[in-house]
């Protein structure tokens, strides 16, 4: 018998069982792989410690950063490069992202810098916007579909698709504009416009970056968070897969193969349930990594990186972070190096059921198919011709998002983590510690 179980070593199941345990709960927490942390860990590519996957984190709240803090690494949170990122459009062009949108929707349709990307006819078709009737998209099920009955098909192929599409790897007429531009109905209707209520938006938001970093990588939140679990006693039981999970039991299988039934007064769950049928074909990410010496580089000559429209010619990357610009201290400590991460879209090609979605970093040959495909897309978007001679090192990592239609939980089970609040540290990490503070305020311990 204990307090808690959580299911899941990912983020939200180390912040759940560190904030349960500091709090005075005797919390067990299993974990399918041999690894915590899920997605947010490092791996070594050409000898530099990298993130494997996230390496940044939203501000839209303080979640992330105040844990930061607490975990003592306030002062080693950083801001990306202000140069900012460009986009590639469906016909190949490219031009820096508009500095004053939201998701790619412009707050001044005739900026400059919009026109850089729509042109003249399409930038008077957005600017109709101010003369339609505020109630026109206002009830739109999608955020494609609000954008186009506003700002015209220009608008939403050439920014909102790269742009929305690219952050939440879905085009925008499967994006719920309630939950990824929260207040842009209710701006829309109380201000006239989309545009205007874009800049009521932004004008509201926090000032500074929409995203931070850790100086050493955002793995670094990892790092602190198991520390403390030690120090708070947690027991953690990697290798540990659960088979069957209720509001009070959860029943695992070790790696030992023996089974054993844990009983708890709550249950935190970052997984699926496993009683069910997990999709085999979910889309997924695949990134690869190119650490590359190249001096003609140094110029950052798109910026931060780019956001690829799905549809561009002879690109199979859909973004690219050029990482050394990015992140200051990881330029610092790279020697003059760069680190490009390619972004692809990929699909389950097996039968994933109760398996552990744990990504692994495989190395890659530069010149094998992964690489040289890598290495042509990164020329093609940063417009620097290099050869694979050029890279001292390359990695692939491949990982697939929460699967939703296998996410139901049984009564009692609390959600947390990906299946239930969607990606980013932001939302995981809020949705955990509260659901760990709903229990410490409940109980008695």
């Amino acid at each position: 018998m204990t307090d808690v179980v959580v299911v899941g070593g990912g983020v939200a199941g180390l912040v759940a069982a560190r904030d349960l345990a500091k709090g005075g709960a005797h919390v067990v927490l299993v974990e399918a792989s041999g690894v915590l942390g899920g997605m947010v860990r490092r791996h070594t590519v050409a000898g530099i410690d990298l993130d494997m996957a996230a390496d940044s984190f939203a501000t839209r709240t303080d979640a992330v950063s105040r844990l930061a803090i607490e975990l003592g690494l306030g002062n080693d949170i950083v801001t990306p490069d202000q140069r900012g990122a460009w986009l590639m459009t469906r016909d190949g062009r490219t031009a820096p992202i508009p500095a004053t949108g939201l998701l790619g929707i412009p707050s001044t349709p005739m900026a400059a810098d919009v026109l850089a990307v729509i042109g003249q006819k399409g930038g008077l078709r957005a600017q109709m916007d101010s003369l339609l009737p505020s109630p026109v998209g206002a009830k739109a099920a999608s955020l494609g579909e609000l954008v186009r009955k506003r700002m015209g098909e220009r608008v939403l192929d050439d920014l909102v698709v790269p742009i929305a599409g690219g952050v939440h790897s879905t085009h925008p007429d499967r994006l719920d504009p309630d939950r990824v531009a929260p207040g842009l109905r209710g701006a829309l209707l109380r201000d006239g416009s989309l545009a205007r209520a874009v800049l009521a938006l932004r004008s509201r938001a926090a000032a500074g970056s929409a995203v931070q970093g850790i100086r050493g990588g955002t793995v670094r939140l990892v790092d602190e968070l198991v520390a403390d679990m030690e120090t708070y006693r947690v027991d953690v039981r990697l290798h540990t897969r659960a088979t069957a999970v209720t509001g009070h039991h959860v029943e695992v299988t070790g790696a030992d193969g023996e089974t054993e039934t844990l009983v708890a007064d709550h249950v935190l769950s970052s997984t699926a349930d496993p009683q069910r049928t997990a999709a085999a074909d979910r889309t997924g990410i695949e990134l690869v990594t190119l650490v590359v010496d190249e001096p003609a580089l140094d110029a950052a000559p798109r910026g931060t990186g780019m956001l690829v429209h799905p549809d561009a010619e002879g690109v199979g990357a859909k973004a690219l972070t050029h990482a050394t610009v990015k992140w200051p201290w990881l330029a610092e400590a790279t020697g003059g190096l760069h680190v490009l991460r390619l972004s692809y879209a990929t699909r389950a090609d097996v039968d994933r059921t109760r398996q552990p979605d744990v990504a692994t970093s495989l190395p890659v040959d530069p010149a094998d198919p992964t690489g040289t495909r890598a290495v042509r897309d990164a020329v093609t978007l940063l417009g620097v011709p290099f050869g694979t001679e050029r890279v001292r090192g390359a990695a692939r990592v491949r990982w697939y998002g929460p699967d939703t239609t296998a996410a139901g939980l049984a009564e009692g089970v609390v959600g947390i983590g990906e299946a239930t609040t969607g990606r980013g540290l932001s939302g995981i990490v809020s949705s955990a510690r509260a659901a760990a503070e709903r229990i410490l305020d409940d109980a008695d311990l």
